[in-house]
């Protein structure tokens, strides 16, 4: 979704930087092999990633949705050198194309895949975070949201996509739109919960950044 004008947006993508040849191959593959490759996050999109990440410099990464990788590399671009990023999908299908791709990057061993439900796999990770990207099932989006605030770090960083879902936070509601109606109970979280200060972004879909106090 692109809420600002054709050209204009084309200029914001042309002064940005460079989307690196890694991720051009994985997007070119994925738009091959895969279903539904617009859920890939894109390269204006994946350099926002890649800065705010490279501003926090997290030691530990925690990411919601892995798709086939390609903001999972965007994020470990701004690791530590001995951080770790920990990523959880339910396609099964796409840990071998994943991790074809994070072990050509520079990123490979810092990288550790998870398969499942994440609403089982983040009460058993031993670790906190300093950095969560939340890309995954919109209808359990606040479930996510509770689950990971008490294992973000004071500072850390929540990142959380597609909070415009197509424009449909602003048109009138069909009761039966569980997706719409979970994106709008959880802006309306992540605006009202004290424990975090929220800025949303109409970059693409939306993007939120929330910051733990």
């Amino acid at each position: 979704m692109h809420f600002l004008p054709e050209k204009l947006d084309q200029y914001v993508v042309a002064h940005s930087q460079d989307e690196p040849k890694l991720l051009q191959q994985l997007t070119r593959e994925t738009y091959q092999k895969v279903l539904q490759p617009i859920m890939l996050s894109g390269p204006y999109q994946g350099r926002v990633l890649s800065m705010i990440s490279k501003l926090v410099r997290p030691k530990t990464i925690l990411e919601l949705g892995t798709f086939t990788g390609y903001a999972t590399l965007c994020l470990a671009e701004g690791l530590q050198n001995d951080g770790t990023i920990h990523t959880i999908d339910i396609n099964e299908e796409l840990i071998d194309f994943q991790r074809a791709y994070f072990n050509r990057s520079n990123y490979g061993k810092q990288i550790t895949q998870h398969l499942g439900s994440a609403l089982d796999i983040i009460p058993a990770l031993d670790t906190t975070f300093d950095l969560v990207f939340i890309d995954a099932d919109k209808p359990n989006y606040v479930n996510y949201f509770h689950l990971i605030i008490d294992q973000l770090n004071a500072g850390g960083i929540i990142l959380s996509d597609n909070v415009l879902w197509h424009g449909k936070v602003i048109e009138p509601l069909d009761e039966k739109d569980v997706s719409t109606k979970a994106v709008l109970a959880f802006n309306k979280l992540l605006k009202e919960d004290d424990r975090i200060e929220t800025v949303l972004l109409p970059i693409r879909d939306g993007l939120t950044i929330s910051r733990k106090k």
